[in-house]
């Protein structure tokens, strides 16, 4: 049996044209009969780098038992000049979250994977407890179960209070080792306690990892990195996910 956390993650490429840009990850959320692929603000637009692509690719596995058995899934990030994909943003700034609807019609009809729904994201704040194990599902540097075309996980730990935004910002802090090709990625903790409520995916959704978070005085030489991330609170999904009011 495979784990079902492992099928939430996608790899996510983004391309310009044909041109191959870079990799990233990407997780799906489910909300009524909607459904969503996650991933990083700046994986679809990011104006320092000058990074713009016009399409995503992932990859969906179509054979519950071969899981080798994988096709890839298109989908344009404009439409008639006009982004698709929805993000958001507080009174501290841009929130690096993005999100994207999946057309569920042009799916393959034996697709398998897990989403996290709203019942996923965590009420009780008070008792996500700082120093907490978490995980961290993806796609470091796109590596990957290549014969399975599955991600790996990387352990991480609670770094900053949960429910407090570090520094006024949208986000909390794990300590974990991260690399490029991670952003995007589900930041999960395990349901401790009667799990049949979350039924085959038993993982509390905390956050989405964003990057890693460095100090701009840090002596290259001789001063190690951190080692700490950036993870956006997840229930911006809910907001991004709402039903835009249907016109007259």
């Amino acid at each position: 049996m495979i784990e079902s956390i492992l099928l939430t993650t996608v790899k996510v490429s983004t391309f310009m044209g044909r041109q191959h840009l870079t990799n990233a990850s990407g997780f799906f959320f489910a909300r009524d009969d909607r459904l969503y692929l996650v991933t990083s603000r700046h994986v679809l637009v990011d104006e320092p780098s000058q990074h713009h692509p016009d399409r995503i690719e992932i990859g969906l596995h179509i054979d519950t038992v071969r899981l080798s058995q994988t096709t890839g899934f298109s989908m344009p990030l404009f439409r008639n000049g006009l982004s698709i994909w929805r993000s958001g943003s507080d009174t501290a700034g841009d929130i690096d979250v993005a999100m994207i609807e999946i057309e569920r019609s042009r799916l393959p009809a034996n697709i398998v994977y897990h989403a996290f729904t709203p019942a996923h994201l965590p009420e009780h704040f008070e008792s996500i407890e700082i120093g907490s194990p978490l995980l961290i599902v993806g796609f470091p540097l796109g590596f990957h179960d290549a014969v399975h075309h599955l991600p790996v996980v990387r352990q991480a730990v609670l770094s900053s209070s949960f429910g407090l935004r570090f520094q006024g910002q949208g986000y909390f802090l794990t300590d974990a080792r991260t690399h490029r090709g991670t952003s995007g990625a589900p930041v999960v903790m395990r349901l401790g306690g009667d799990q049949a409520a979350l039924g085959d995916l038993p993982w509390l959704l905390l956050g989405v990892h964003s990057a890693r978070l460095d100090v701009g005085t840090r002596d290259l030489i001789l001063d190690e990195a951190l080692g700490l991330n950036c993870s956006w609170y997840a229930d911006i999904l809910m907001t991004l996910s709402r039903t835009p009011p249907t016109k007259a």
